[in-house]
Parts: structure tokens; C-alpha cells; sequence
């Protein structure tokens, strides 16, 4: 029988070389796109100015840790506070949708209509009817976000078994109590995953608004560097706007996914 003391020594590195197994295998493949980045820079000859070796943007990241973070940050509320209303919005168009059918044969193909819109064409729309600044970028990432959590909430309450959905009505179980107890928790794992991908959209949407919608006096986003840095030809420093982007990016998205693994445990979420 193996005693108290060994099952504790075997576990701890147990978990240390599962955690080396996840982690190593991403670090090395950084390092070696880190080289491979550099080696084309030296020995291709390409200009600076064209790409700057991985060495300057880390210069740019740390020398201008400052402002760069701040605009980070403020991109990041953006970003949070669009993702927010859409999940909100999105999840009761969801629940509209799936109780009434001619609500959903009605105002479905507008929402695809709003998907498929480029919103670089509707931009200038949204700038004269809400200004410059905040306010625009908020409203862009909303649009941006809103239909991935639409179609796959609305997708997940309709797919509820319709065996259950018989048996609450032999029961006499009342439309919300159907919508709330039976559709609702089998749509979770389909919410989830529309999240997920709007919460990256999110981002996205917030760089776009950023980049058309300009900044309010001392607020300025990634999205300004990187509209910025493009007039001046200074890559080094939209590079490093692009890498704190993809940061943020994945940052939300680990956000959302924890929330969905630790609150959400009741549906299993995985």
C-alpha cells in the first residue's frame, strides 16, 4: 500500500509536469518564430521601417509601458462595456425569438442584415448620429458583438428537448417557467460558446471604433496608436499596439471561459 507520504510527492509533480507539458510546448514555438523573426530582419535586409526586429518592439512595450497600457485599459472598457450590452440585449432578442415565432420569421434576416454589413461602411452613420470619441467606439463594438450571441442563444433554446418541453406542459408549467427552467440551462453551453466568440468580436470592434471614431481629449486608445503609428510609419510601435490587442483579446476570452467553468458547473460546462 503506498503510504500517505509518497501519494503526496507523486501528486504535486504529477501536476508540475502536466503544467511544463501545456506550457513548454507554446514557449518554444514563440521562441523560434522570435528567431526565425529576427534571422529574416538580419539576413533579408529589410528596412526598419518595413519591420522592426522583435528587439525594437520590445523596446517600444517597455519604454512605453506607460502609455501604452493606459490605452490599453481604455480600450479594454470599450470593449467591455459593448460585450456587456450585447450579451444582455442579445440573450432577451434570444429568449423573444424563441418563444414567438413570428417575432423570429420577422426580424431574424435584420439581424444577419446588421451581421453582414461591413462596419466600416456604417461607421461615418454611427459617428454622426453619436459624435467622436467613446460613445461611437461603445456603439460599434455593441454591433459587432451583438449577433454571435443572438444566433447562438436562440439556436440552443430552440434545440431544447421536446420530450422535457411535453412533459412541463403535462404538468402545467407556465411559458416562463418553460423558458426559464427547461430552455434557458440547455442553452447555456451554446450561450457560452457565442460569448467566447464575442467576446474576441468585442475587441476587435473596439479597435475598429477607435480607428474611425477617434479619441476624446486625453483618452486614447490602442486604436489611436495604431492609426498613429501608421501616418508616421513608426511599425515598431503599431506592432506592439497589435500584440497588447491580441493580449486583450485573450484575455477576455479566458475571462469568459472562467466564468463559465467555475459559475456554470451545474450544466458542465468544459
Amino acid at each position: 500500500m503506498t503510504s500517505k507520504s509518497q501519494t503526496n510527492s507523486i501528486f504535486p509533480q504529477s501536476r508540475i509536469w502536466r503544467g511544463i507539458q501545456i506550457v513548454f510546448p507554446p514557449f518554444l514555438c514563440l521562441l523560434i518564430g522570435l528567431a526565425c523573426w529576427d534571422l529574416i530582419i538580419r539576413f533579408g535586409k529589410i528596412d526598419r521601417y518595413l519591420l522592426p526586429t522583435p528587439w525594437a518592439v520590445m523596446d517600444v512595450l517597455l519604454g512605453r509601458s506607460g502609455d501604452l497600457l493606459a490605452a490599453a485599459w481604455i480600450t479594454f472598457l470599450s470593449a467591455a462595456i459593448g460585450f456587456s450590452l450585447s450579451m444582455l440585449s442579445g440573450l432577451l432578442i434570444a429568449m423573444l425569438f424563441s418563444e414567438f415565432r413570428w417575432l423570429r420569421r420577422g426580424c431574424y434576416p435584420y439581424a444577419i442584415f446588421l451581421h453582414t454589413v461591413p462596419i466600416v461602411a456604417i461607421s461615418p452613420l454611427i459617428i454622426t448620429w453619436f459624435g467622436y470619441g467613446g460613445n461611437s467606439v461603445i456603439v460599434i463594438t455593441y454591433i459587432v458583438s451583438l449577433f454571435p450571441v443572438i444566433t447562438s442563444a436562440t439556436n440552443g433554446m430552440l434545440q431544447a428537448s421536446a420530450e422535457l418541453n411535453e412533459l412541463f406542459n403535462l404538468y402545467g408549467a407556465s411559458r416562463w417557467s418553460v423558458l426559464w427552467k427547461l430552455k434557458f440551462p440547455s442553452a447555456v453551453p451554446q450561450i457560452i460558446s457565442g460569448a467566447q466568440t464575442a467576446s474576441g468580436l468585442a475587441i476587435v470592434g473596439a479597435i475598429v471604433g477607435e480607428f474611425f471614431a477617434g479619441h476624446e481629449a486625453g483618452r486614447y486608445g490602442l486604436g489611436y496608436y495604431i492609426f498613429s503609428a501608421q501616418g508616421q510609419f513608426r511599425t515598431d510601435i503599431l506592432l506592439a499596439s497589435v500584440i497588447l490587442s491580441t493580449l486583450l483579446g485573450i484575455g477576455l476570452f479566458a475571462v469568459i471561459t472562467l466564468l463559465a467553468n467555475t459559475a456554470l458547473r451545474r450544466w458542465m460546462i468544459r
